[in-house]
């Protein structure tokens, strides 16, 4: 039987960790299969305690995707080429398994196909950490927001001498006048607290004041620039 060894793999979302993985041979011509020590760990085995073999194969895989698989297997030993399969697959252990299985069949001088070669990567732990990275930065993201919004809304009570709730009501009349995201409307609020320029020359204090009440009433924003010459 054909001795085949784990491949090489790297994800860039676990970095120096494992990305389990592990390549396989199916002799169609004899019928018999070759799993390398990482696809025994795959699948929740050790060498030795199984014999590999396509119905064992296909009985790992998960209820709802085995009959895909099963059709693109079907498809490659009627007539070779190369596929990629992304699926799940039930481990002996009952755990689940985001899996990318690819490979390709070979043919013979006469047209027939031999042999399957190729590899499966265990995806879980990668997408798992992706995911959490995507959710820590929506977060982020989320905190930031609502930090900037909270500076707006601070600078309009300050400036217009309103309440919270009222500020935060011109703050959204002012996102959908301008149809502009409230973030978006806010963050132009502070970065125009935040110029230095905003306050140059002895009405600098003025400026601001009216590029405020300009703004919440929708007129042009003229006093970023046009107001300092």
């Amino acid at each position: 039987m054909t001795d085949v060894s784990g491949p090489y793999t790297y994800s860039s979302a676990l970095g120096a960790r494992d990305c389990p993985a592990g390549t396989y041979h199916i002799d169609l011509v004899n019928g018999t299969v070759a799993w390398s020590d990482g696809l025994y760990k795959l699948h929740g085995y050790e060498r030795g305690e199984v014999v590999p073999t396509i119905e064992l194969i296909l009985a790992h895989k998960h209820p709802d995707d085995k009959p895909r698989a099963q059709e693109i297997i079907g498809e490659v030993c009627r007539h070779g080429g190369h596929f990629s399969i992304y699926h799940r697959i039930i481990d002996a252990n009952g755990r689940v398994h985001q899996v990318l299985t690819s490979g390709e069949g070979a043919v013979d001088a006469s047209g027939a196909v031999t042999a399957i070669d190729g590899m499966t990567v265990d995806l879980t732990a990668t997408l798992q950490r992706e995911t959490e990275v995507a959710a820590r930065e929506a977060v982020e993201r989320a905190t930031s927001t609502r930090s900037v919004i909270d500076q707006a809304r601070g600078l309009v009570m300050g400036r217009l001498r309103v309440g919270s709730d009222e500020a935060f009501r011109l703050l959204i009349s002012l996102s959908s006048r301008t149809n502009m995201k409230l973030a978006l409307v806010a963050a132009e609020l502070v970065a125009l607290a935040d110029d230095p320029e905003t306050s140059k020359g002895h009405d600098g204090q003025d400026r601001l004041d009216a590029a405020v009440h300009d703004l919440l009433d929708g007129k042009p924003r003229r006093h970023r620039r046009d107001s300092r010459s």
